[in-house]
């Protein structure tokens, strides 16, 4: 079992390998109040405040908080029917809320309600969220914001171990769901685009897309990172460069002429 000292060094070098603007988050589901890590700031009973998952999640990527969210905490409704805080409403599942504000008919939007990711009712009575390199507790996924070039680190990094494509259904809405709930259901990585909430209320911006990964995958990564900086192939160590019939590695030319290519210019 890796040790938490363990994961917040995973998240420094994370930091350090990527040059993250923001933390990765360690995220935990909690059953039960009391597994509540100590230190936890609680929106309403500590803030006076409600807040939107996405903005609490913010909080502990930007500013680097333990932020612990139960139902009377949350602000927006989606996390509290993904996480199984309430009872999806009849409403909701009718299609309502996707019916004239993302498609255009009921029934395609009841069928969007009724495919929309969720955790079995009352198994979990909230969620903690900090940075990975200050958490006090083992996270069950790592979620981290980052640009298309870090994205590309971190999936060739899933590749190295096992040879690990992520494959991941994109969806425009609810970015905190996506980006953690299949992850717990599958124990498969995801990318997640963020969501409009994510964007104008917890200042997500263009350039960002979210990669998860399960906290049993995350040794393997740093695996890969590690090998990745190595061959030469990190964050910071592609220069750009336009110019044609540029050197080609060793292997590269082995393989093209293997094919037939015109490579021996």
């Amino acid at each position: 079992m890796t040790a938490v000292q363990d994961l917040n060094n995973y998240g420094e070098e994370l930091e350090r390998l990527l040059q993250l603007r923001t933390s990765p988050i360690a995220i935990k589901l909690v059953g039960r109040e009391k597994d509540i890590p100590k230190g936890a700031i609680r929106p309403k009973r500590d803030l006076g405040c409600h807040l939107a998952l996405c903005q609490g999640f913010a909080m502990s990527r930007r500013n680097k908080a333990t932020i612990a969210m139960l139902k009377e905490d949350h602000w927006c409704y989606l996390p509290v029917i993904a996480y199984g805080l309430a009872k999806p409403p009849g409403f909701f599942m009718q299609g309502n809320m996707f019916f004239k504000r993302s498609v255009a008919g009921l029934k395609t939007a009841r069928n969007l309600a009724n495919k929309f990711p969720r955790l079995k009712l009352g198994k979990y009575v909230g969620v903690v969220s900090s940075p990975l390199r200050t958490a006090n507790f083992k996270p069950d996924l790592v979620i981290t914001y980052c640009n298309s070039n870090q994205l590309r680190c971190l999936l060739t990094g899933m590749k190295y171990r096992k040879g690990e494509i992520v494959t991941s259904r994109l969806d425009p809405s609810g970015a905190c769901i996506h980006a953690t709930v299949p992850v717990i259901q599958t124990g498969a990585c995801q990318v997640t685009v963020p969501c409009g909430g994510d964007r104008q209320h917890a200042l997500a911006q263009d350039d960002e897309m979210i990669f998860s990964v399960p906290i049993s995958k995350l040794g393997d990564l740093m695996l890969g990172m590690r090998f990745l900086e190595k061959l030469g192939q990190g964050y910071t160590q592609y220069a750009p460069d336009m110019k044609a019939d540029y050197r080609l590695s060793d292997l590269y030319v082995k393989v093209s002429r293997m094919a037939g290519m015109d490579v021996d210019k």
